[in-house]
């Protein structure tokens, strides 16, 4: 039996890829395939030094702040810049660092 991750990985590949097919018969713009692409890669894994890096260089924020835009605990921030703890962001979280990372903390205030 497949795993569910594994499952709705190869289903977001194939969604892509009938998109990226479609975009070449102008079905579908090279905005909304560009869209499509962003919400279907995976975020990239987070570093305990790149999850400071984040918070202190581009939202410049505290620890309490950054956890309240990201609607997490202050607990958690602390918990994935620590490199003892071990625990990373994933899901959401990730997505919402890399959304940050990407475009700035404007992003997550619209």
């Amino acid at each position: 039996m497949k795993k569910k991750g594994a499952e709705e990985s190869r289903m977001l590949r194939e969604l892509l890829e009938t998109a990226t097919d479609l975009s070449a018969y102008g079905v579908v713009s090279k905005t909304d395939l560009s869209r499509m692409k962003a919400l279907c890669e995976e975020p990239p894994v987070y570093t305990p030094e790149r999850v400071v890096a984040i918070r202190t260089k581009v939202a410049r924020a505290s620890q309490s702040v950054f956890a309240s835009l990201l609607n997490v605990s202050v607990s958690t921030v602390q918990k994935w810049e620590s490199p003892v703890a071990e625990k990373r962001p994933s899901g959401a979280a990730a997505k919402l660092l890399q959304l940050v990372e990407l475009k700035g903390i404007d992003a997550l205030l619209v």
